[in-house]
């Protein structure tokens, strides 16, 4: 599969089948996220793969009552619950060195994309959840102070097949040069 092919059709999965995800498959998934860049190099990532069936209704439990990944999260294989250190992404000698004091964010959200990515390419699907309550989460799975719950990923076969994604801002209307406003890209009519 192209990169791109994985890009474009990788879609966000609420239905699951009862098929397990191996630890091979989990392997290979966490292989490719390893990969992922972080400011300086800190990887400051821990995943928690949840499998117990009763820690995935517990952790499920913490999701805001609207949530509506509960109950493909019920169903599925497994959880994956992003973690991160905090301190060290965005500092420089224990000190905050960015305007945004939570980096590791930043640095969670290219793993986690790799995360996607590299299961959709295995044939497994994925939706990332953040409407949650995160530090009861954190108190669920046993994770220390110094550590933070950014996310949940079930991860399974998905039920259904995909559909086409929703509609995309086009280029032009996102790509600036040099100054705010100023497009870098024009709308070219389509040709007769």
């Amino acid at each position: 599969m192209e990169l791109q092919e994985a890009i474009f059709k990788r879609r966000s999965v609420r239905n699951f089948s009862p098929d397990d995800v191996t630890d091979d498959q989990l392997r290979q998934i966490f292989e490719a996220v390893r990969w992922s860049p972080s400011w300086a190099n800190t990887q400051v990532w821990e995943f928690v793969v949840v499998r117990d069936k009763k820690l995935i209704q517990g952790v499920t439990a913490t999701y805001f009552e609207k949530n509506p990944a509960k109950k493909c999260s019920l169903a599925a294989s497994a959880l994956i619950v992003i973690c991160a250190k905090t301190g060290l992404s965005g500092c420089y000698g224990g000190k905050q060195a960015t305007k945004h004091a939570d980096w590791y964010m930043f640095d969670l959200g290219i793993a986690t994309q790799t995360l996607c990515l590299k299961a959709y390419e295995l044939g497994l699907g994925t939706v990332v959840v953040g409407l949650m309550d995160h530090d009861a989460c954190k108190k669920l799975i046993g994770l220390p102070d110094d550590y933070e719950v950014a996310a949940v990923i079930p991860i399974g076969r998905s039920a259904v097949e995909l559909k086409e994604g929703p509609p995309r801002k086009a280029v032009s209307e996102m790509v600036h040069l040099d100054m705010f406003g100023r497009k870098m890209f024009q709308v070219h009519p389509a040709k007769a």
